[in-house]
């Protein structure tokens, strides 16, 4: 598996894992596991109702109409799943592999639809060659449709304790400080988190500056404490508190 470097807006390279070839190809065959599942139930459900039978005496424009009620969730399956559930589709998320930017940041919906409409080439019309191929030659492990969103597939798969995630330990007697933090994302914590104790390491003053200017823009919080590396600690627990207390 290849490296991802990834540049963040603080000018800091993070890296991660490219997802593997096997895991990109046992997550599609999951995928369509899932989707033949889906299939068979509605198979199922037309045989045992009586529905099916229905059907056949219907006409032309009524049956095919049917068939494309039937069939849009399979022809979406990928977009809506990767668009709810952060860059995961079922096989995705049971392979532990997961979409994101190529600059760090989570991918918005213009991204997954971009990446959904180049499935056509890169894995429809080619049976998946160009898509096989595109991913073995490029250096961020990225399909034509990766490319054209700028996004990668990453691997979640990492052997880390807790300091390198954004699990912090919290006891139960810990009071947040700043409710707001849930407008961050998991993505947005861990890549504080990681720059955070990077600026820690060296201190970086000028790194931690930016961390709570960033965090400020983006939750409309205020450091009430006066100190960058106070603030950072506080919004990193913070936000564990409230994600698992949900």
């Amino acid at each position: 598996m290849s490296e991802l470097s990834i540049n963040t807006t603080q000018n800091v390279t993070i890296n991660f894992t490219a997802a593997s070839i096997g895991h990109r190809i046992l997550a599609f065959g999951l995928d369509l596991l899932i989707l033949l599942a889906y299939i068979t139930t509605i198979g199922l459900l037309f045989y045992y109702t009586g529905f099916a039978e229905n059907v056949e005496n219907m006409d032309g424009w009524s049956q095919r109409a049917i068939q494309s009620i039937i069939l849009l969730p399979i022809m979406f399956y990928s977009l809506i799943f990767e668009t709810f559930f952060e860059g995961q589709s079922l096989g995705k998320k049971l392979v532990r592999i997961k979409v994101v930017k190529i600059e760090g940041y989570q991918a918005s919906f213009g991204d997954y639809l971009i990446r959904w409409l180049f499935r056509l080439i890169d894995i429809v019309i080619s049976s998946g060659v160009i898509g096989f191929i595109s991913i073995i030659m490029n250096k961020k492990a990225q399909r034509l449709g990766d490319m054209a969103a700028g996004t990668s597939v990453i691997t979640l798969r990492n052997n880390v304790n807790i300091s390198s995630t954004i699990l912090e330990d919290i006891n139960e007697y810990y009071k947040p400080t700043y409710p707001s933090v849930i407008k961050l994302s998991d993505n947005d914590v861990r890549i504080i988190k990681e720059n955070f104790i990077r600026a820690k390491s060296v201190n970086d003053s000028i790194l931690l500056t930016k961390l709570t200017d960033k965090i400020e823009t983006v939750t409309g919080i205020k450091n009430q404490s006066g100190n960058h590396v106070d603030f950072v600690n506080t919004i990193i627990k913070d936000y564990n508190y409230y994600t698992q207390s949900m």
